[in-house]
């Protein structure tokens, strides 16, 4: 049984859209080196990257916390490292879903340590109710409530990142 649409593939393109025009008005003028977390948000960062309307470079990060697992674990690891420096330049995490923040958080301080000019954060789907430490998120598609979602990168064990649409696992 596929997952039931919560969030159509049309109104992920329009907040996609919406998102670039918000970042472009937002952030200054100039280049924006976009920092992609890997693998969930992949399909996001590509159409984001797609419809800001500036100089954009890319680079991608990949961590593990879920594993199998429904639930976070709370442990964070990196497993692909970026392969450009960003001392100086202005970052833009593309993230898919931010959820607990513990994963945002360690990643933040691990940019951090690398001395960019700034780092925003760009999330297509927020959790609030799952907070288990305050992160900041600049910018955020959608606010969702609690329910494992899959599909625009998003995955259940590797399945159903294809997905057009993001989808509830019942």
């Amino acid at each position: 049984m596929p997952p039931l649409p919560l969030i159509s593939a049309e109104q992920i393109a329009a907040r996609v859209a919406g998102l670039a025009r918000e970042i472009d008005a937002a952030l200054a003028p100039g280049p924006i080196h976009v920092v992609a977390v890997l693998r969930g948000a992949f399909m996001f960062a590509a159409d984001l990257v797609r419809a800001l309307p500036r100089d954009v470079s890319c680079d991608f990060l990949a961590v593990r916390s879920y594993g199998a697992a429904t639930e976070s674990s709370g442990i964070v690891e990196i497993t692909h490292d970026l392969g450009f420096p960003i001392s100086g330049r202005r970052v833009l995490l593309v993230e898919d879903i931010v959820d607990t923040g513990l994963t945002l958080q360690h990643l933040l301080h691990l940019l951090a340590t690398r001395r960019p000019a700034s780092v925003h954060v760009c999330a297509l789907l927020n959790k609030p109710s799952r907070r288990r430490c305050e992160v900041a998120v600049d910018f955020v598609g959608f606010e969702i409530p609690n329910r494992f979602v899959v599909g625009y990168g998003l995955d259940h064990d590797q399945r159903h990142r294809n997905l057009p649409y993001v989808g509830v696992i019942e």
